[in-house]
């Protein structure tokens, strides 16, 4: 029973044990404690104001991209309106030269066309002229071949000039 009514000495002696082992945790270990505690304080503050800066840099870098994008869509979108422009002005020369080229083939057909027709009719003419002058000859051949016969085709020849 001597620890539940400790007496005097034991008491005495925890004080100063204590007090001895208060004393040294105070001269060494302390110090260190509340020193590496103060340092964790830092860093961790420390810690704390760079992902806060971070978070910032963050939303700074997330504007940043959203106006970076924003640009390119606008470029996209004039680049694509050019890119239209161009191909309608292609199509539009090209139409213009296709009607163009399309109306001189069309001349340069008419044209040749109306030759080819001049030529046709001027070789009908003159195998028209030759087949006449055959004919006539075989005609007259046969009907002239006799002196008398002759002398009617003059006659009536003349009779068909009127000399007025």
């Amino acid at each position: 029973m001597g620890l539940v009514n400790p007496d005097f000495g034991l008491l005495f002696w925890t004080l100063i044990s204590f007090s001895i082992v208060l004393f040294i945790l105070g001269k060494f270990a302390w110090k260190p404690i509340l020193k590496s505690l103060k340092d964790r304080e830092v860093s961790i503050e420390s810690a704390l104001k760079s992902a806060e800066d971070a978070k910032m840099e963050m939303h700074k870098l997330q504007a940043d991209n959203e106006k970076i994008i924003l640009e390119a869509k606008s470029q996209r979108d004039i680049l694509i309106r050019e890119a239209r422009e161009v191909k309608e002005t292609i199509i539009r020369e090209a139409k213009t030269e296709a009607g163009a080229e399309a109306s001189k083939l069309i001349k340069n057909a008419r044209e040749a066309i109306e030759n080819q027709k001049a030529a046709a009719i001027t070789d009908i003419k003159n195998q028209v002229t030759e087949l006449s002058i055959d004919i006539a000859k075989k005609i007259l051949e046969r009907e002239l071949s006799s002196p008398e016969e002759q002398k009617k085709f003059i006659a009536s020849l003349l009779k068909q000039v009127n000399p007025n």
